[in-house]
């Protein structure tokens, strides 16, 4: 209660209260000058509240802080059955109550003048169902919750713009150096364009230079267009190749299972998503949230100095202490049979521990898992993009060994193949070039026969019309072999088809049947669901009831218990009162003086008797001094005037003995004169 005092005193000293408190004025003001002083801190913290209590009566007073401080979240010390105390503390100003308000308003004044202020627009007004029946209402009633919204995102944006740091100096400053550039930049286009119009044809280039920047922007867009679209395709070419790694698992994994083991693993997994979703996520949500919270108000916080950090750490150092002394006490008291869940509790715990540990090896083993799958898909795509294919297993690897050997020797067959062709080659090539020679040369002579003769180019024309003759004959053969391959193919796809169709008849009929099966088993799979939903919903229902049930036990068993420990520190305290009131009252009782000195009565009598001689012997002694002042200050007077005309007589009997010896020493020096 002193330190909490003390704080308090201290931040009504300061800014902006300056009430120059000290313990002893604090501690003695009136229940009326307590109220009003946490009337004042409230106006301080929302404006509304400046009032002067005197005013306005009391259950106003008393509503309007009560409301305030339910605004604020305040929560009064104590169990919740003291609240009708703490009400009527809060109306009559009682210390005990004004007390640890003032102390939990003056530590986070900033924090509370921010919560106030919101809750001015962020107090939703509760408005009955059977107003919101009306249209007019229920839409008055979703654009105040719109505006509500819109409010909270805009100071958001503002409390992260103060914490960014950003100030009006600098933004300012940004803006006069931009308008410089502007400026600066106006100037050049107009130095440009000035030069630019001595130019002929000018607005002719203006327009090109225009359409070429235009040209270079589309160019640009359309590079990032393209890019864009290249990280799509490689993104969707990395979604693809998982699907399809996917499928081929899923599909390995029906052929290779039954019915019951692919539920037996859906149940498994459906358990632990749903112990990931119901216990450890918002444990870890919560967790997460309590650490940003601390940290925006770490951050909310003024920079710390070292000694601050120190001071921090010797705190830290001394609750840690007080925790580990209070859990020793706590374990030396505590009695195992004095609890009836005690080894539940413990089986309990172990068993979430183990729970927690496996959870985590679990989802440390998938995040492993999926990271693993993640670089194979990797490398997957780096050996496609260098023109690789895929990672191939144990099979595929001496499959393809087998066909690269079958490949290996057809391609040295063919090698061999090739060098006979290329030899033949060179020798047809020779007898062309030199049956090409003898054709030339007979062409010669032929013309200059015909030239002879007077019938030139007779030979050219008829090479020409043997040559559309023989054009002719072979379209007409092909044509001919078209038809009749087209008649072939017709006839073997019909034959084809009507053997795929002979072959697959059996398989059709199969296919109806297992269609029929699966229809009948996923009827049944679906009833056996509702079943084991139905069975999952009633035995959630009864654990959560017993969890209900065993929580409120659980809760009753250590209010008792708190309760049995308080009237046992009472029964105490009680005790050791009593007895002191009866051994002061056999002391008190006692005819034997020696112990009726040892009685507190009797020392508190002796000292009440003691400090009243005292005060009379000092009230004579004031009244002597004051009877004697008014005498004693005149003598003081007089002495203090004797002592400064003695002062003036020796500094004249001073100056006289010098004098006298400056007149000796020049009647000396006159009689010296007359002698000479």
């Amino acid at each position: 209660m002193g330190d909490q005092m003390q704080v308090i005193v201290e931040k009504l000293n300061q800014e902006p209260f300056r009430k120059n408190y000290n313990l002893i004025s604090f501690d003695s003001l009136e229940p009326l000058q307590l109220l009003q002083l946490l009337s004042d801190v409230l106006g301080e913290i929302d404006p509304k509240h400046a009032v002067d209590i005197r005013e306005e009566l009391p259950e106003q007073t008393a509503k309007r802080m009560l409301n305030l401080l339910g605004i604020l979240k305040y929560k009064p010390p104590g169990p919740v059955s003291d609240l009708s105390a703490f009400r009527q503390g809060l109306v009559t100003g009682s210390k005990a109550v004004i007390h640890p308000v003032l102390h939990w308003l003056l530590q986070r004044t900033n924090e509370l003048r921010t919560r106030a202020y919101l809750a001015r627009f962020l107090v939703k007004l509760e408005v009955p169902a059977e107003f919101l029946q009306d249209d007019t209402v229920a839409d008055f009633n979703k654009q105040y919750e719109e505006l509500m919204e819109a409010f909270k995102n805009l100071h958001k944006e503002h409390e992260q713009l103060k914490i960014s740091g950003l100030s009006t100096a600098e933004i300012r400053r940004d803006i006069s150096a931009m308008e410089e550039e502007k400026d600066q930049l106006a100037k050049r286009v107009e130095r440009l364009k000035k030069r630019v119009e001595t130019v002929q044809n000018h607005q002719r280039m203006l327009e090109i230079a225009r359409q070429l920047r235009l040209e270079k922007e589309r160019e640009e867009s359309l590079a990032q267009q393209k890019q864009e679209q290249k990280s799509q395709l490689f993104h969707t070419e990395q979604r693809l190749q998982r699907a399809q790694v996917q499928l081929k698992e899923m599909q390995h994994m029906v052929a290779d299972s039954k019915p019951e083991s692919l539920m037996k693993k859906l149940e498994e997994e459906i358990n632990f998503n749903s112990y990931l979703v119901n216990e450890k996520i918002p444990r870890e949500m919560e967790s997460k949230k309590t650490s940003v919270y601390f940290l925006q108000k770490l951050v909310a916080e003024p920079a710390m100095t070292q000694a601050d950090l120190t001071a921090l750490e010797s705190e830290i150092e001394e609750v840690t202490a007080q925790m580990n002394q209070l859990i020793e006490k706590r374990i030396i008291t505590y009695e195992p049979t004095d609890s009836k869940f005690s080894m539940y509790r413990q089986q309990a715990s172990i068993i979430s521990r183990k729970k927690e540990a496996k959870a985590e090896e679990l989802q440390a083993a998938k995040e492993e898992m999926s990271s693993l799958e993640k670089q194979v898909e990797q490398k997957n795509s780096q050996a496609q993009g260098l023109g690789g294919s895929e990672v191939l297993t144990e099979d595929e690897f001496k499959q393809y060994v087998s066909r690269l050997r079958s490949k290996n020797t057809l391609y040295k067959r063919k090698r061999q193949e090739v060098a006979e062709i290329t030899a033949e080659y060179g020798i047809l090539q020779r007898t062309e070039e030199l049956l090409r020679q003898r054709h030339q040369a007979t062409q010669q002579q032929l013309q200059a026969i015909e030239e002879k003769k007077g019938i030139s180019g007779y030979s050219y024309t008829q090479e020409e019309l043997e040559r559309v003759s023989a054009v002719k004959s072979e379209m007409d053969e092909v044509k001919g072999q078209t038809l009749d391959n087209m008649s072939e193919m017709v006839k073997k796809l019909n034959a084809m088809v009507a053997e795929k169709k002979a072959s697959l008849a059996p398989v059709i009929k199969e296919l109806r049947q297992l269609r029929q099966n699966c229809q009948e088993l996923t009827q049944e799979c679906e009833e056996k669901k509702m079943q084991y939903d139905s069975c999952a919903a009633g035995l959630e229902t009864n654990r959560s009831a017993l969890e209900q049930e065993v929580k409120g036990l659980l809760e009753e068993c250590a209010q008792e218990e708190s309760n049995y420990r308080y009237i046992n520190c009472m029964k105490r305290s009680l005790e050791v009162q009593l007895q002191r009131a009866k051994e002061e009252m056999k002391a008190y009782v006692s005819a034997e003086p020696q112990e009726r000195r040892r009685a507190v009565r009797e020392q508190y009598t002796r000292i009440i008797l003691e400090q009243e001689n005292l005060g009379k012997k000092l009230r004579e002694k004031q009244k002597v001094v004051r009877e004697s002042h008014g005498p004693n200050m005149k003598q003081m007077k007089m002495w203090q005037d004797f002592e400064k005309l003695m002062e003036c007589k020796r500094e004249c009997f001073l100056k006289q003995q010098n004098q006298a010896a400056i007149g000796q020493i020049i009647q000396e020096g006159g009689k010296d004169r007359l002698v000479l």
